[in-house]
């Protein structure tokens, strides 16, 4: 059976973090992973007490830098697949067998938790600008990607060790930006990715980011698809989307 490891990138999550792991089915994951960002609550001190693998980055790394970092922690402890899940129990910890299953299975190399599976167009639980950002960039990522996924803007993902081990992530942004970073290298790479329906909660403890960082994460998309056809019509290469085994 494979080793299934959940890692949780955390900045302030002692409110919520004891909830998520709750709500993950008993049995399905091996081992949760949490790394702390610089947190200036008792996120290390709830993690402990619940027994998790904890890790504390003295200073903020961001966004991506947490994940980065719990990454290379899941492949150093022997995780076979990878769950994302964000500690503040906005995406539905219940689904991570599900999340998994594709993989175990063989039939994906990596699975998107998607809140627009159900609803392709609009998602009433969502806050309306991020709604139709969400939609609007899907569209073109689709259309640049050559893919037909309904959402590549989820913060729950899960891999096959496989995928984190030839994409080189070390190389991507610190910041929000990472998740597209990793998406426009699986693609690249041909990685086969599919998705799974989840519902997602909005509410004052759920992390989120401002309208204008949700501008310039949209922009920094925007370039990453830019970078993407530079790549694959060979008009300059990028060493995001060069496999980490090929010099």
């Amino acid at each position: 059976m494979p080793s299934i490891s959940v890692v949780m990138p955390a900045y302030n999550a002692e409110k919520t973090l004891k909830q998520t792991v709750e709500a993950i089915t008993p049995g399905v994951v091996d081992e949760i992973i949490l790394v702390d960002d610089a947190s200036q609550d008792n996120t290390v001190e709830v993690a402990r007490e619940l027994g998790l693998h904890v890790v504390v980055h003295p200073d903020n790394r961001g966004y991506g830098g947490n994940q980065k970092t719990c990454y290379r922690t899941a492949l150093e402890r022997g995780a076979d697949i990878i769950v994302m899940i964000h500690p503040d129990f906005q995406y539905d910890p219940r689904r991570a067998g599900d999340m998994v299953q594709p993989i175990k299975d063989g039939k994906a190399d990596a699975v998107l938790g998607s809140r627009f599976l159900t609803h392709r167009f609009y998602n009433p639980h969502m806050p309306i600008w991020r709604n139709i950002g969400n939609v609007f960039l899907s569209m073109l990522e689709n259309l640049v990607f050559s893919t037909n996924l309904s959402e590549f803007h989820t913060g729950y993902k899960a891999y096959h060790r496989r995928v984190l081990e030839q994409i080189p992530f070390h190389l991507n942004s610190d910041d929000f930006v990472f998740d597209q970073e990793t998406n426009a290298q699986m693609i690249a790479m041909g990685f086969t990715i599919t998705e799974v329906a989840v519902e997602t909660r909005y509410f004052e403890d759920a992390s989120s980011i401002s309208f204008m960082r949700s501008v310039k994460y949209g922009l920094e998309t925007l370039e990453i698809m830019g970078k993407f056809l530079c790549q694959r019509f060979k008009i300059k290469r990028y060493p995001m989307f060069t496999p980490k085994d090929v010099d």
